[in-house]
């Protein structure tokens, strides 16, 4: 009978094991980043080079399209073009400038 009976009854858990299950897990986390395997998350200047590239393409694209439209339109082929495109880079410029620009914190 004594033989069916585990020797120690579980009394919760023992903060030995917590403890150990801590170093090993900083451990871990250690090596990985000491070996450059940690997932790197978006930061801030990553959103900002992202949201950069998008102005400076989307000015480009949209002042193209509109300018190629008109001279469609118009007939007047490459002035309007050109003169939208120029503008598109220009709005592009003026928006990337706007977003890079850090306002002083109000109080």
């Amino acid at each position: 009978m004594a033989a069916d009976t585990p020797g120690q009854d579980p009394a919760g858990e023992d903060s030995r094991i917590a403890t150990l299950e801590e170093r090993i897990a900083k451990a871990e986390h250690v090596e990985k980043v000491r070996q450059g395997a940690v997932e790197q998350q978006a930061d801030d200047g990553t959103r900002l080079g992202n949201r950069v590239l998008a102005e400076l393409i989307g000015g480009l694209v949209g002042g193209a399209l509109i300018g190629w439209v008109l001279d469609r339109l118009f007939d007047t082929t490459p002035w309007l073009l050109l003169v939208f495109l120029g503008l598109g880079i220009v709005a592009a410029f003026r928006n990337i400038i706007r977003l890079t620009t850090t306002k002083p914190p109000t109080e």
